[in-house]
C-alpha cells in the first residue's frame, strides 16, 4: 500500500490520424527496451502519441509527438476520447485527439521505437493493438468519450 501511495498516474495522449476512413498506426519494436513504453507496448500497433511534458499544453504536446514520430504536421485537433490505462507497474490517463487535417506523409522518424507506419481500415485493424489505441478506436466507433471497459 505504501508503494502505491508514492506512485502517481501519468498523463499522455494518442492521436488518431484519419484519412479517407483509414487510421494511421505504427508497429512498435518487439524489443521492450526499444519500444519505449511504460505500458508495455512492444510488438503492438499504436497511434502516434506520448507523455505530456511538465507545463505543456495538451494540444501542443500532441502536435509535437505527431511531428516527432511521423513527420506529419497535425492541425485542428479535437479531443474525442479519455481512457484510464493501468498495468502492473504503470498508470496513465490518456487523452485521445482526432486529427483529420494534416500536412505531410508518415515517415519513420524514430526507427528504434516504431518500425513502420501503415494506414488501416477501421473495420480491418491489425493485431495486437496497443491497449490505449484500441480503447480510442472503440470510443470513436461507439461515439463515446469514455467507457469503463
Amino acid at each position: 500500500m505504501e508503494n502505491q501511495e508514492k506512485q502517481k498516474p501519468g498523463a499522455g495522449f494518442g492521436i488518431m490520424i484519419l484519412k479517407e476512413e483509414k487510421v494511421l498506426l505504427g508497429r512498435r519494436h518487439p524489443n521492450p527496451e526499444k519500444a519505449s513504453s511504460l505500458l508495455h507496448g512492444e510488438g503492438t500497433w499504436t497511434m502516434p502519441g506520448g507523455k505530456l511534458h511538465f507545463q505543456e499544453n495538451l494540444k501542443e504536446g500532441a502536435i509535437r509527438e505527431v511531428l516527432e514520430e511521423t513527420g506529419i504536421r497535425a492541425k485542428d485537433l479535437k479531443v474525442f476520447s479519455v481512457s484510464n490505462d493501468v498495468v502492473s507497474d504503470a498508470h496513465f490517463v490518456t487523452i485521445g485527439f482526432l486529427c483529420e487535417k494534416f500536412e505531410g506523409k508518415p515517415k519513420i522518424m524514430e526507427p528504434d521505437e516504431i518500425t513502420e507506419w501503415k494506414w488501416f481500415d477501421l473495420d480491418n485493424l491489425p493485431s495486437p493493438l496497443f491497449p490505449p489505441s484500441g480503447k480510442m478506436i472503440k470510443n470513436y466507433l461507439a461515439k463515446k468519450i469514455y467507457q469503463d471497459k
